[in-house]
């Protein structure tokens, strides 16, 4: 075939392709973003949706380059999974504000290092106690009724190409850690606020920091599962640790460093997969993982889940269905130095058979990962996105409530010398688990209503004689329903005092 004639093969099939395209609906140019948006990503990025997912003029603010992100490393990437490259870019592009308008970068930096100071007043991670009492005496933060009224703002910081923030800072040593929804990790000064570091992670950072005074190193996790371990004082990788090769697979909860180990905890975003009535739901198993903090080199990995999926039928347009799945680990683990045993509150099952493990106080052998005892607090409460969009197919037929639990559990003192396990729900019930009995139910107190969005989402506190939860009950985008702080006598569950929510105009 000579040149000529290749050539003139070559533009015929063009005008071929091109009319097919046509034809069909498609157009050259290329996918149509707010289309896409609406088929696919409507159904949760709606003021009325109830997801709290931010609403379409939430995310006209972002840049083109943060949209993307989160479709393909980020908090969307379960979505952005359904998606094509192209109607990825496409779906950025309609949302995304000009880059111009939002092209802002961190330029804070400090002068010279910030000293790191030794024995400095801090918070370290999650809760500064393995026990994740979340707890600090007054005269050790230096406050007291007296100056709490009178304290004003210092500084502030801003996080460049963020949209939200997900990562407790961690003061440590003068020091200020955290992490970004882009994926940066900043050491500040925490006298003034100046960049004395940056560190990019492979996506966003949604946990606290936790810093080892040993090696002086920052460990932290992201949502792509991967663990790091930074130079504390320079911001220099030491090493890198992918703990879930899972699609969805990422780290919500803060690392519990315990001696030289730390215990990463794993979630996933695979109940945002099952929206597709074409995904094969579900086979993702929450975890923990026990790294070695010098090298991170893993140790042992144990599931809340035992047994591995199987695949038990096809859904409604035969996609294959797989169980039991779920029971994330979304929050740090809690150590008990005492009986040598890790325990984590997990979430959901994704799909069906029911999990006997999910919604679930798990305990683990603090040197083999071994499973001591499960208590299950809610059975049957299967749930993922299938269950809220239109192609519900893959939601499991009478679904649960989604009350996981998203917050560890305390381990605190009764007063008599024994340790209670206690725990809030997304029931908007709070437990209390006796350790040596396998986790028998001890008392529990009911506080607000629960539901997805309500109940106890974020931890609670716990001093020598009280537990303190904060209750959401956030429901049908009416934020006024619930509320408020309880206080609850750690021996008896008793309800002491309650603060309710300050009133706006």
């Amino acid at each position: 075939m000579t040149d000529e004639e290749e050539s003139l093969v070559a533009r015929t099939r063009l005008v071929l392709v091109t009319v097919l395209f046509c034809s069909f609906g498609y157009s050259v140019e290329g996918p149509d973003g707010a289309a896409i948006f609406k088929r696919s990503c409507s159904v949760c990025h709606h003021p009325e949706s109830g997801t709290r997912a931010p609403s379409p003029a939430v995310l006209q603010e972002m840049t083109r380059e943060i949209i993307l992100r989160a479709l393909e490393e980020g908090k969307m990437k379960t979505q952005g999974s359904l998606l094509t490259q192209a109607e990825r870019e496409a779906v950025a592009a309609y949302l995304a504000k000009p880059a111009a308008a939002t092209s802002k970068q961190a330029s804070n930096f400090c002068s010279s290092p910030t000293p790191w100071l030794e024995n400095h007043p801090g918070w370290n991670g999650w809760s500064p106690s393995p026990t994740n009492s979340r707890f600090q005496p007054g005269a050790v933060a230096g406050l007291d009724r007296k100056n709490v009224p009178r304290l004003k703002l210092r500084w502030a910081f801003g996080f460049p190409a963020a949209s939200s923030m997900n990562s407790q800072p961690t003061i440590f040593a003068g020091h200020v850690f955290v992490g970004s929804e882009e994926g940066t990790v900043y050491s500040l000064d925490a006298r003034t606020g100046c960049i004395d570091w940056t560190f990019k992670a492979t996506t966003s950072v949604r946990a606290a920091v936790v810093i080892d005074p040993v090696t002086r190193m920052a460990l932290f996790g992201d949502l792509g599962a991967n663990v790091y371990a930074v130079d504390a004082a320079s911001g220099r990788l030491v090493w890198k640790t992918h703990v879930d090769s899972h699609p969805t697979a990422r780290i919500t909860g803060s690392p519990s460093l315990v001696g030289a180990r730390v215990y990463v905890p794993v979630s996933s975003g695979e109940e945002g997969s099952a929206a597709d009535p074409h995904y094969a739901c579900c086979t993702f198993r929450g975890n923990v993982v026990a790294l070695e903090v010098p090298t991170g080199k893993e140790l042992w990995k144990a599931y809340a889940i035992p047994g591995k999926p199987q695949r038990i039928g096809a859904n409604a347009v035969g996609a294959a269905i797989w169980g039991p799945s779920g029971a994330s680990v979304w929050s740090p683990p809690t150590a008990d130095l005492k009986r040598q045993a890790i325990y984590v509150g997990t979430g959901n099952s994704y799909s069906d058979p029911p999990s006997p493990y999910s919604d679930a106080v798990v305990a683990f052998d603090m040197g083999t990962g071994r499973m001591l005892w499960s208590r299950q607090l809610t059975a049957r409460d299967r749930w993922n996105i299938g269950c809220v969009v239109k192609e519900n197919t893959n939601c499991p037929p009478e679904p649960g409530d989604d009350v996981d639990f998203g917050s560890p559990p305390i381990l605190s003192s009764r007063g008599d010398g024994r340790n209670l396990l206690v725990i809030g729900q997304k029931s908007g019930v709070v437990h209390a688990l006796d350790p040596d009995r396998k986790g028998v139910v001890v008392w529990q107190t009911r506080i607000g209503q629960g539901g997805p969005l309500g109940g106890i989402e974020w931890g609670g506190g716990a001093g020598p004689e009280l537990a303190y939860f904060a209750l959401s009950d956030w429901q049908d985008s009416k934020p006024e329903v619930g509320g408020g702080l309880f206080g609850l006598r750690i021996a008896t569950g008793e309800k002491v005092w309650y603060a309710p929510p300050a009133k706006t105009a």
